[in-house]
């Protein structure tokens, strides 16, 4: 079991969550390939809504890869981005900040956010717990 922190805003977590699906780096399919059903993922949302300018930098879902494998879903309007089945678990929003100094992927690092530019980041067990301790309903 591996365990994966994902970036996107928390307007389109919220419509993963309720559909039951996750996407990463805008639709790309590749990067949900390195998921495996079992494989534990969180959410890290950097704003409310895409493309906004707020600071939320919140986790905002938490959950876990199901059965399958990656597919394409066609939202209209030309756009057929690759989904991910996920069984999302009733969680809160946690706040990353009062977190960075115990995480292993942020401690001690100015620049932390810069490890989350590409969409999809492996992260320690440690990590994962740490997080779904504090997330967890």
């Amino acid at each position: 079991m591996k365990n994966w922190i994902a970036v996107a805003s928390a307007e389109h977590v919220r419509r993963g969550r309720a559909e039951g699906f996750m996407q990463v780096c805008h639709g790309k399919g590749a990067p949900l390939k390195r998921l495996r059903p079992g494989d534990r993922v969180v959410y890290y949302s950097p704003s409310a809504e895409f493309g906004g300018k707020d600071r939320l930098q919140a986790f905002t879902a938490l959950g876990e890869v199901a059965g399958g494998s990656p597919y394409a879903f066609d939202m209209g309007a030309g756009f057929v981005p690759f989904r991910r089945e996920v069984a999302w678990r009733p969680s809160r929003d946690l706040p990353i900040q009062p977190l960075l100094e115990r995480l292993e992927f942020s401690r001690g690092q100015k620049n932390w956010g810069y490890r989350l530019r590409f969409g999809l980041l492996e992260v320690a067990a440690h990590d994962m717990d740490l997080i779904a301790a504090e997330m967890l309903l």
